[in-house]
């Protein structure tokens, strides 16, 4: 089973200063078919304004990865890291038994888009980590490159949850496959650009829900970055 849902099916929230695209539903937006897929929960694609950001505010018990697009976020928390995290980095926090966190955009001129990523943990009560990694457009360019794992695999950070979350870029002839268990739900985000999903078109905010498939396969692609996450059903 393939679903395709459209960038414009998402979820939206204008409170002037963040704008916010959900897949899920999320805080004011709420769809009782649209909770999650498999153990992922969340994905916001959020905009922040110059000098604008979340202030300090707590989580738990949730693996919390962001993926920025452009700009800079700055990331403050109580386990004492002060990161920046620019576009190509990718940031690992497990909230575990409590964690109190802010994120800005320090820019003056430049807004911080973004997305924030939920998925939830194989065990709860652990002790709250972090973690942040560069991967390279070169890294990406043509495959599905992993970046967050259970294990670490291939040089991915660690996390907290039966998932893997790869990304990629791809344009023109590019092409990738993943072999998918039938017993796992797999979902595809499109970040930017066009792409074939098991020859099914996406553009920029689209997603594909796959169920019981046994091959992903990424092709006739435009300027795409791309997803993709191999979830517990």
């Amino acid at each position: 089973m393939l679903m395709v849902r459209k960038s414009a099916d998402r979820g939206h929230a204008d409170h002037g200063w963040l704008r916010s695209n959900h897949s899920f539903s999320f805080a004011g937006y709420y769809d009782p078919r649209f909770m999650g897929w498999g153990n992922l929960r969340v994905i916001n694609e959020d905009r922040v304004a110059p000098g604008k950001g979340f202030g300090t505010h707590g989580h738990r018990d949730m693996e919390i990865i962001s993926y920025v697009l452009e700009g800079n976020l700055a990331h403050k928390d109580s386990m004492g890291h002060i990161e920046g995290l620019p576009p190509g980095d990718v940031q690992r926090m497990s909230a575990g038994t409590g964690v109190q966190h802010s994120e800005f955009n320090h820019a003056s001129g430049q807004e911080t888009h973004f997305l924030q990523i939920w998925i939830e943990p194989d065990r709860k009560g652990v002790a709250p980590s972090y973690a942040q990694k560069t991967f390279s457009d070169a890294d990406k360019r043509g495959q599905l490159r992993l970046v967050v794992s259970p294990d670490g695999a291939q040089g991915s950070l660690t996390m907290n949850a039966d998932a893997r979350m790869y990304a990629g870029l791809f344009d023109g002839d590019e092409e990738a496959s993943l072999r998918l268990s039938p017993g796992r739900k797999s979902y595809v985000y499109v970040v930017r650009g066009e792409v074939s999903v098991n020859d099914q078109a996406l553009h920029t905010g689209d997603a594909a829900y796959l169920d019981q498939e046994t091959s992903l396969r990424l092709a006739q692609a435009r300027d795409a970055e791309v997803l993709v996450f191999d979830l517990a059903a």
